[in-house]
């Protein structure tokens, strides 16, 4: 990722950062002043894309730094650990927000909803709404693996909130106090969602998972070529962002090196043109012998 790309994305996590702190905020205080168990915990979910903005920082940080002996590759993987990490981290207050729950479901309480409480969260609904799409738009528009990652967390918090009002307003109507501990429980359910999604993602660029599973298309731009007789060991990693692609081409053993250097040049130039305009090919080129 280039410089200024990892600039842009720092200003994306820093002014999502402090819209997600204030949300946050705003549900924890009202989910406590009406004793809301499901409104408490979407807080504490809020609180864990504020979380995730930070180590998102801290993984932008390293990814940032340039290449060196130690790193050939670069540090790009790191925004990637980052990922995973903040996946894990969700693993946790998923496991809380259970843990809340069933708490209520022993010691029930009926929450004290006021017209504040209800006007609060739908306010920071729509700051969620538009903080989801914005960061998104962001992550795709510059290849961050980390803003898309922390937009699948924001977009739950939306799910969440949604599923935390229509609680509170039956609740106020007359509904059984019963269903905030259960609306606790799919709050926890979303945020399991989004951490497996996270750390699948991740985990899949980290072990070098296959980008192209279909590689006739790479077979096809090869022998498009006339000079290629023939090609095996296609293979693929890192992402669609940041895609890298390597192969082995077999052609006339009688051809010139500088011949073959241009050729393995054009066919890197047309996957570039075809597949992803960033991508990183290897060719490796062998003799072909019939028979």
């Amino acid at each position: 990722m280039p410089d200024q790309n990892l600039r842009q994305v720092k200003r994306v996590l820093w002014v999502i950062l402090f819209a997600n702190l204030a949300v946050a905020g705003v549900k924890i205080i009202a989910g406590e002043l009406i004793a809301s168990a499901s409104l408490t915990a979407d807080g504490f979910h809020s609180l864990t894309d504020g979380i995730s903005n930070i180590v998102g920082l801290i993984g932008i940080q390293f990814a940032a730094q340039p290449l060196d002996g130690k790193h050939p590759y670069g540090h790009r993987k790191y925004e990637h650990l980052t990922g995973l990490f903040i996946g894990f981290m969700l693993l946790l207050i998923g496991g809380f927000v259970i843990h809340e729950a069933f708490d209520k479901f022993m010691n029930p309480a009926v929450p004290d909803i006021t017209t504040e409480s209800l006007v609060a969260l739908i306010g920071t609904l729509f700051v969620n709404l538009y903080v989801c799409i914005y960061e998104y738009r962001q992550g795709q528009k510059l290849g961050s693996p980390i803003l898309v990652s922390d937009s699948l967390h924001t977009r739950s918090d939306v799910y969440v909130s949604l599923s935390v009002l229509a609680t509170l307003i039956g609740i106020k109507f007359g509904l059984p106090a019963v269903i905030d501990p259960i609306a606790s429980l799919v709050v926890a359910a979303f945020i399991l969602r989004a951490a497996a999604e996270i750390i699948r993602s991740t985990s899949d660029v980290l072990v070098d998972k296959a980008v192209v599973t279909d590689t006739e298309l790479i077979r096809e731009i090869a022998f498009s070529f006339p000079e290629v007789k023939d090609i095996h060991n296609i293979r693929s990693r890192g992402s669609e962002q940041e895609l890298y692609i390597d192969m082995h081409l077999l052609v006339d053993p009688t051809m010139e090196l500088a011949t073959s250097h241009r050729l393995s040049h054009e066919i890197e130039r047309e996957i570039r043109r075809r597949l992803q305009a960033g991508a990183h090919v290897m060719i490796h080129m062998e003799p072909f012998r019939k028979g």
